[in-house]
Formats: C-alpha cells, structure tokens, sequence
C-alpha cells in the first residue's frame, strides 16, 4: 500500500470482529475476550492492542477514532490532527505495516493490531535514516506535516511496489497523500529521493518499537508490562552513562552568587554530593552507584506543563584543591522531554571573609521542554541556579540543606515569564518614549514638517507664573 492509498477502515472491522475466543496467557490483545456484537455509542470498550512495540490496553468510546486515543490517552502528541477527514494525512500512522489514517480508524477497529506512530520511529539520539534526511534537507518548515510525511515515506519506500527503487519524478504523485500547509515539498522530496538512493537494499526498521518504548506522556500508564513511570525501580529506565550531544546547547547560564560562607565550608556541601542534590530546587537522590555516578529524579513546573526527570549524575572532574567540581547530567521525562547539561561548579575567596560560587551550564533540551525557547529556559536555569547557591550558602552555615528547595521550581518559572514580560513592556515603554521625545523636541518631525499643527497649540499655552 502506497502513501496515496490511505488504509480503509471499513476492511479492518469485520475480520477482527470475527476473532475466537482467546487464551488467559500472553499478551493483553491475546488476553482480551472477543467484542461484543453491538455497544452504543458512548460506551466504553476495552482495546488492546501493541503501539510502538508495547503491548496496551485502553477503555474509550466506541466511535473513539485511533489518533485520539494516541495523542490523549497514550500521550504519542507525534501524531498531529489536521482535517479529520482523511485528506490531509497529517495523522498517517502504521497499522500492522501500512499507512493508514488514524482520523479514519476507530479505535476499536484496532483490536489487536500493531501500530507505529513517528514516535516510534526513531529517537533524538537514534535517528531513523528518514528523520536524519529530513533534517539535512531542511525537510520541515512548522513541523505540522512532518509526522504525516515522514511515516508515509516510510511506507511507500517500504511497501512500494519497487521497495526503494522510486524515480525522483514518481515521488511528487506518490507522497501526494500528505498536504504540507507551507508548501516546502522540495526538501522533503529531497530527503525521501535520498533515503531511497541510500537503502536500495530496503529501509531500516523503526528503531524506537522494542518492549517498553511507548515514549507517550500517559502512554506507559496503560501498558500491561509493568508500572507507570516513577513507579518503577528507578535503575530500570535511565542509562549508565551520560552522553552529551555534539552542537550547539540550547542555552547556557552563568551565575555567580555571593555567600557569607566560607570557601572550606561551601566547599564541604559541594563535596558531599548527596547534600549537594538536595540544594538543588526539585532534586532528589535516588541511588548512589559509585564515587561517581548518582541517579536522582527532578521535578519542574513551566506554567501548565508539569516535567518530571529520572536521570543520572556523573562527577567527571573534582579538584578540591582547586575547589572545583565539573557534572554531566541527563534526565528524561514520560512525555518525551529530555535535557542535558555540562554543569561547572567553582568557589572563590569572597570580600569579608566570604565566599562566592560560580555556576556554569550548557544545556541541551529536546521534547516538549524544549518548545519555550532559549530565553525562558536560560532565565528559569538561572533562578534555579540563584536559589541553589543560597540554599548551599544556608548549607554550609547549618549542616543541612533547607526544606524549602524543593518547592522552588513553580515560583522560578512564574518569576522567569514575569521578568520576560516586564522586560518586554519596558522595551515598548522606552521606544514610546524615545519617539514622543523626538517629536516634543522637533526632531524628525519638525524637520519634515509633520507636526506643525501641534507645535502651534503648544505656542499658544500660557506660559507658567514665575517663568520669562
């Protein structure tokens, strides 16, 4: 089935329909008993089925299509919505192999299938072919089409029926299936025309569809192969090393915070890493593995979007006599957000016998983190960052770190949009006085004559008592 052939639902329903009684073992699509013959419309049916090589079970209504139960009830947002009408095919998705509009399948309809959505396809740090082409083709403009795009090219470059072997001048009829709201169909038929020259042998498999990567925000609170996030063993889902990507860091912070505390003392929190966590806003120690390595989970607020990291720590340099520390920290959350840092640490001699810390970040964001942009990320990292050194100040000065840390995060993001906001208005206000100031002194406008009405009102006023 080619991408221009969307899948019909209508084909699906009455062969599942028809499925014999299962077995109490094996997976939940196996396990569950066969569909009633009629259920009204608001009703609720249980669904099974396997989504991005995790096995799920979901209870929606019964006239519930597939790409809402992806984006609202496993969390897969990858999966964009555009006409519901199955014209667009925005919402393209695999079901059992072949593309199919999810706008125009019911959930129910999927009963037992495999579905792979682009979340499936491949990882920011594992890259699908196709995702690495449209990325150096520039295969994306408002990333609307793109999920759309890039699973029906895999589908036509998969089950097309001369596998990769598609002619350049072919592609604009074959990948038609998918309409781009900005008209950039050069790059991704570039990326497309690419892959396929790349892989005349046949397309890589998804790589993110192995047991337990349902990366959707709700998505592993549904699966029945173990608990939700959070509730797992925290050593079960976050890796043994810290791997920073190459480029550019999405923004970077540099704060230096003046402490009444002394260098050796600031020193003796920094030094205890365990301590050092719980100064850190949101942050929480979960496992020391060795003198080096920590896994901990953080938790943040950015306005309405609630993120909740498990992640790892790695100590890479720690000179005491230098009284500096150097972190790699990675974290990832349910949702599909992922951050990673190269964090500085370094204490000086301060005036009074005080000290002062200085604190470096480059920060790596990708997810849905990433969407609030380089201003707001850097302003939230450096409250965050200025609450941390006053709570290592109180650190050394008590032997503890305070309660209060850990409820910073929310106040730091409302502070950081408040400050973006301020700042904005009073740009606006300076520029509005810049202007009206031009035109009391005649500048500009008295040059070009523009104002003369005013300037004669303000002849005409009486001039103050006192005044010559």
């Amino acid at each position: 089935m080619t991408a221009t052939q969307p899948r019909s639902p209508q084909t699906a329903a009455p062969e599942r329909a028809a499925t014999p009684d299962r077995d109490t073992s094996g997976t939940p699509a196996q396990r569950r008993p066969p569909p009633a013959a009629k259920v009204a419309a608001g009703d609720l049916v249980d669904v099974a089925m396997t989504v991005n090589g995790t096995d799920v079970m979901v209870s929606v209504p019964a006239r519930m299509h597939l790409a809402d139960v992806l984006r609202e009830h496993l969390g897969l947002t990858g999966t964009h919505l555009g006409c519901e009408h199955g014209v667009c095919g925005m919402c393209t998705v695999l079901v059992d192999g072949d593309a199919a509009r999810a706008c125009l399948l019911f959930a129910v309809q999927c009963e037992g299938a495999e579905v792979t959505t682009v979340e499936g396809l491949g990882t920011a740090d594992d890259q699908h072919p196709l995702q690495q082409a449209f990325s150096a083709h520039h295969g994306l403009q408002c990333g609307f089409c793109t999920p759309g795009m890039l699973m029906s090219g895999y589908d036509l470059l998969t089950n097309g029926p001369e596998g990769t072997a598609v002619a350049p001048e072919e592609l604009p009829e074959q990948m038609s299936g998918v309409i781009c709201r900005c008209t950039g169909y050069r790059g991704i038929l570039a990326a497309v025309a690419d892959v396929a020259a790349e892989h005349p042998d046949g397309l890589p498999g998804p790589r993110n569809c192995a047991p337990r990567t349902l990366v959707g925000r709700g998505g592993a609170r549904t699966a029945d192969t173990g608990p939700a996030p959070g509730e797992t063993d925290a050593g079960s889902a976050v890796p043994d090393e810290v791997r920073i990507p190459a480029g550019a860091p999405s923004a970077t912070v540099s704060v230096r915070s003046e402490l009444s505390s002394d260098v050796a003392s600031v020193w003796d929190v920094i030094d205890d890493f365990d301590l050092l966590a719980r100064c850190l806003p949101g942050a929480e120690l979960v496992e020391i593995l060795d003198e080096s390595r920590y896994r901990g989970r953080a938790t943040i607020a950015l306005g309405p979007v609630k993120l909740r990291f498990e992640g790892l720590a790695q100590v890479v340099e720690r000179e005491p006599a230098e009284h500096r520390l150097n972190v790699l920290a990675q974290g990832a959350d349910a949702g599909g957000s992922a951050t990673r840092a190269v964090i500085r640490l370094r204490v000086e001699p301060g005036e009074g016998g005080g000290s002062v810390l200085a604190a470096d970040a480059d920060l790596h964001l990708s997810g849905r983190i990433a969407q609030f942009g380089r201003a707001l990320a850097g302003d939230v990292s450096k409250r965050l960052f200025e609450q941390f050194g006053r709570s290592v100040d109180e650190a050394a000065r008590t032997g503890r770190a305070p309660e209060a840390s850990s409820a910073g995060p929310l106040r730091m993001a409302a502070g950081a949009a408040l400050d973006t906001l301020r700042s904005t208005v009073r740009r606006v206000r300076a520029r509005v006085r810049t202007r009206a100031g031009a035109r009391r002194t005649g500048g500009e406008g008295r040059a070009h004559g523009r104002f003369p009405a005013r300037r004669e009102r303000r002849d005409r006023r009486p001039r103050p008592r006192g005044l010559s």
